[in-house]
C-alpha cells in the first residue's frame, strides 16, 4: 500500500469515527436535560428554579428535578464541549493541516463563542454557557489539547479529589440530619433580576450586568469539559464496545453519586425533610458539587445505547441529527422562553395551576420541536442556521 493510499485510508478511518453516533445522541438528549433546568429556572426567576411551596404532584416532580435536572445538565454539555474539541483537532489534522492552523481554527471559533455568548445572553436569556464555553475552549487549546497522556491523568487526578469531598461533605449533612437540629428552612435560592422583569429593555439592561458573573461562576467548569477531552482522545463514544466496562462503571458511580448526593436537596425541596438554614446551605452545596458526576453518567448511558443500535431508526435518528445542530437547538430554546414565559410577553407559566408542570410540558414540547426540526434539516442535508454562521465565521464565507 502507498504512503497516499494508506494516508486516505486513515483519513476515511477518522471520518467514519468522527460519524459515530454516541456523540451526536448525547448531544441531542442532553439538549432536553438543558431544557427541563432552564425552564423552572425561568418559570420561578431564580437560581435553581424551585417551587418553594410545592403540594400534591409538584412535591414529586421538585424532588425528580433536584435528583436528576438541576445541576446535573451542565455538566452533560460540558463533557461533550470538551469532546468536541478533540473531534474538531482530530478532522482538521485528518484533512492536512499542521498543528499551528488547527490551532488557529480552534482559536478562532472559541473567539467567537465569546461573542456569540454575549449576544445570547444580552438579547435572550441570562445563564449562558457559550461565553464560558469559548473561554474555556480558548484556554484548552492553548495549554491542554497537544500535552501527551501522561498530563491528562492529571484530570482523574482531580475527579478523584473532588469524589473525596464530596464523601466528607456528605458525612457532614448526613451528621446534621441524624442531629435532629430540626427547622423549616427552605433551599437558598438566588433571585434573578432579569426573569422578573416587567419589560424586555429592562431585562436586556439586567442581563448584560449578569452575564459577566454567571460566566466567571462556571468557568470551574473546565475540570468536567477536560474529562471530556481524556475521554475523546481514547475515542470512547466513537468505539463504546471496545470501553464497554468502562463505559458501565462510569454510568454506575457517576449516577449512583449524583443521585445519592442530591438527594438531601431533593428531600428538602419536596417539603419531604425539614431541617435549619445551615443545613440547607450545606445540602444545596452538596447538590452542585455531586451534580458534576452527573456528566460523565449521563455521557457513559448514551454510549452504552449507541452501543446497542445497529441500525438507528426515526427515534434515534432525529435526536442524533439534533445533536448535530445542538448550537442552533439550544439558542432556540432561549428564543421560546422569551415568548413564552417572560412576564411582558405570554407569561404561560402565571396562567395555569401549576407553574411547575407548566413549565416542564413547555419544556417538553420546545424540545420536541427541536427534535423535529433537526431530523427534517437532516433529510434536506442542511446544517442547523447557527451552526452554518459559526461555521463561516471560523473558515470563512467558502465554509
Amino acid at each position: 500500500m502507498s504512503v497516499d493510499t494508506a494516508r486516505r485510508t486513515s483519513r476515511g478511518a477518522v471520518r467514519r469515527a468522527e460519524r459515530a453516533l454516541a456523540p451526536d445522541l448525547a448531544r441531542g438528549a442532553m439538549l432536553l436535560i438543558i431544557a427541563l433546568a432552564n425552564v423552572a429556572g425561568v418559570v420561578f426567576a431564580g437560581e435553581p428554579g424551585l417551587d418553594a411551596t410545592p403540594e400534591g404532584a409538584d412535591r414529586g416532580l421538585n424532588f425528580l428535578l433536584f435528583e436528576l435536572v438541576h445541576a446535573r445538565g451542565y455538566p452533560v454539555f460540558a463533557v461533550m464541549f470538551g469532546y468536541g474539541i478533540v473531534q474538531l483537532a482530530r478532522r482538521q489534522d485528518a484533512s492536512g493541516a499542521t498543528p499551528k492552523q488547527v490551532r488557529s481554527v480552534l482559536i478562532r471559533r472559541n473567539l467567537w463563542l465569546v461573542v456569540f455568548g454575549f449576544a445570547h445572553a444580552a438579547l435572550l436569556y441570562y445563564g449562558d454557557f457559550l461565553g464560558a464555553y469559548g473561554i474555556v475552549g480558548l484556554v484548552m487549546t492553548l495549554v491542554l489539547l497537544r500535552r501527551g497522556d501522561k498530563f491528562h491523568r492529571i484530570v482523574l487526578v482531580l475527579w478523584a479529589l473532588a469524589a473525596v469531598e464530596i464523601l466528607i461533605l456528605g458525612a457532614i449533612v448526613v451528621s446534621r440530619i441524624l442531629g435532629g437540629q430540626g427547622g423549616s428552612a427552605p433551599l437558598p435560592a438566588g433571585h434573578v433580576d432579569s426573569l422578573a422583569a416587567p419589560g424586555y429593555a429592562a431585562s436586556m439592561l439586567d442581563r448584560v450586568g449578569e452575564w459577566p458573573m454567571h460566566t466567571l461562576r462556571v468557568l470551574p467548569f473546565i475540570i468536567i469539559a477536560w474529562l471530556g477531552m481524556w475521554a475523546a482522545r481514547r475515542r470512547v463514544l466513537e468505539e463504546p464496545a471496545r470501553h464497554k466496562s468502562l463505559l458501565t462503571w462510569t454510568t454506575i458511580l457517576g449516577l449512583g453519586v449524583a443521585i445519592a448526593g442530591g438527594l438531601p436537596a431533593a428531600l428538602v425541596s419536596a417539603g419531604w425533610l425539614h431541617v435549619n438554614e445551615s443545613a440547607a446551605s450545606l445540602m444545596l452545596m452538596l447538590h452542585g458539587a455531586s451534580g458534576l458526576f452527573a456528566g460523565p453518567g449521563y455521557v457513559a448511558v448514551f454510549g452504552l445505547i449507541a452501543m446497542r443500535v445497529t441500525r438507528p431508526g426515526s427515534v434515534v435518528g432525529a435526536l442524533s441529527a439534533l445533536g448535530q445542530r445542538s448550537l442552533s437547538g439550544y439558542l432556540f430554546q432561549s428564543v421560546a422562553w422569551l415568548i413564552l414565559l417572560a412576564p411582558f410577553t405570554l407569561a404561560l407559566g402565571d396562567r395555569f395551576n401549576s407553574p411547575t408542570v407548566t413549565g416542564l410540558i413547555i419544556a417538553v414540547a420546545v424540545w420536541l420541536a427541536t427534535v423535529l426540526t433537526a431530523h427534517l434539516l437532516d433529510k434536506r442535508k442542511q446544517a442547523g442556521p447557527a451552526e452554518i454562521v459559526l461555521r463561516r465565521l471560523t473558515y470563512g464565507p467558502r465554509a
